[in-house]
């Protein structure tokens, strides 16, 4: 446990409903009177969101892989700092949509052989991993329908296509392989409310 708290990330391929899920176990956490925080990356503190809007807008070229590392670095650095350990320091449950491992699959992986850049800033600026990640599991042809049908401004990575959907989804569940021990995956192609008991099951299992 991270302080008195836990900490809980949600990860997937854009579209793979974790958003949602996310806030569907905030809501019913808060319901059975647990003290919840939920956020998202990168954003989440004042900091990250204006770092957000430079890395999701746009054309897909505007950055660097490497750059889009640093960016999301300091992001996640603010976050941390302003929002996620002070809540796990008061106890409270951190429920994040996406983390660290986003980082490692799209900087990492899917624009470039770059993991090993992408955990050593980790290691050397965050220095810490969620208690738990649920995994959104999800066929990437799907996911990527979903992620265009929202519309908005948001869709940078999008923009890249279902090849790259491809290679994240399977370099996430590669990685619930090497981090067994936090991740969890769960079929994301099922009804909202079936993944939603499976998720609630899931997470009642690590809490305190």
């Amino acid at each position: 446990m991270s302080g008195q708290g836990l900490f809980i990330s949600f990860e997937g391929i854009d579209g793979s409903g974790k958003s949602t899920q996310a806030r569907r176990l905030a809501e019913a956490m808060r319901e059975n009177g647990r003290d919840v925080v939920l956020t998202r990356e990168p954003g989440g503190s004042e900091g990250a969101e204006e770092i957000r809007r430079l890395v999701l807008e746009g054309d897909k070229d505007r950055w660097s892989a490497e750059t889009e590392i640093l960016l999301f670095t300091a992001a996640r650095r603010d976050h941390l700092e302003r929002v996620i350990a002070p809540a796990l320091t008061a106890g409270q449950v951190v429920i994040c949509d996406r983390f660290a491992d986003s980082t490692r699959m799209y900087q990492g992986l899917g624009r470039g052989d770059l993991r090993g850049a992408v955990d050593q800033l980790h290691s050397l600026m965050i220095g810490r991993d969620p208690d738990l990640t649920v995994l959104i599991d999800l066929d990437p042809g799907v996911g990527l329908g979903r992620a265009l049908s929202r519309g908005g401004t948001e869709e940078r990575f999008e923009s890249f296509g279902e090849s790259l959907q491809s290679r994240m989804r399977a370099g996430f569940l590669a990685l619930a392989e090497e981090f067994a021990d936090r991740f969890v995956v769960i079929d994301g192609g099922r009804a909202i409310e079936a993944v939603a008991v499976d998720v609630a099951c899931v997470v009642e299992a690590r809490l305190p």
